[in-house]
């Protein structure tokens, strides 16, 4: 927290720098300083010099800071990138998801094991009523939503289908540990190898993943091999 700034000593505030806060903003946050969500108050300071407690002559702005409405540490603006625990749980369920359904799409839906692998992967991410039926039918919608999905005759999904995996997982890429983003492409790889052997769009979509997660294309294929031993 900032406090005045006396000029001759704690104990003698004869004159010193106050700052006077004014509220322009709220909402929640992730405090660094209590480790969970927390209510905020976005604030702006005009620094005053005084004599005697007496604000004398304005001596400019400082701010905007980010208050905690619980243990009231200060912090930049860049806090509130932070997304709260809620959000990023629900970052976290929605690319799971978004993997999850990429990695079928490429390599259709026939198999019961890959289907099978995938709800368990997405009821492990957080969507406990996961079906297969559920899958099948989202993908069903996909490949009947061709203004959005299908890039011509022959490649179904393609760019479309990328931009919707760096939708969900480039926000969440940079909260997420090395350890972290290494599993969700994991996860994908054993999605694809659930009835065999990658296929060429099965690859291509797990480049992609690895692309949005901000793995290197070493580490990438590293994890599509690791993939293949028994887990």
């Amino acid at each position: 927290m900032l406090q005045d700034r006396g000029l001759f000593g704690r104990n003698a505030r004869v004159c010193g720098i106050r700052t006077s806060w004014s509220t322009v903003g709220d909402g929640e946050f992730f405090c660094a300083g209590c480790g969970g969500d927390r209510n905020y108050r976005r604030r702006t300071g005009r620094r005053r010099f005084t004599l005697l407690g007496v604000p004398l002559l304005g001596r400019g702005v400082t701010g905007p800071i980010v208050e905690c409405a619980a243990c009231h540490a200060h912090f930049g603006p860049d806090a509130l990138d932070h997304p709260t625990t809620a959000r990023f749980s629900a970052m976290l369920r929605d690319a799971v998801h978004t993997v999850a359904l990429a990695v079928l799409a490429s390599g259709g839906t026939s198999s019961g094991a890959v289907r099978a692998t995938a709800v368990q992967a997405v009821r492990a991410g957080g969507l406990a009523d996961c079906t297969e039926d559920s899958l099948v039918a989202l993908i069903e919608a996909l490949a009947a939503d061709t203004g959005r999905y299908m890039t011509d005759d022959t490649t179904p999904y393609g760019a479309a289908l990328a931009i919707e995996l760096h939708e969900a997982l480039e926000p969440l890429a940079p909260h997420l540990a090395p350890s972290g983003r290494e599993s969700l492409l994991l996860q994908g790889a054993r999605i694809a190898l659930a009835d065999g052997p990658y296929t060429q769009a099965e690859r291509d979509v797990l480049t992609i993943v690895g692309a949005a997660l901000r793995l290197a294309d070493a580490d990438t294929a590293r994890l599509m091999e690791t993939a293949r031993a028994p887990f």
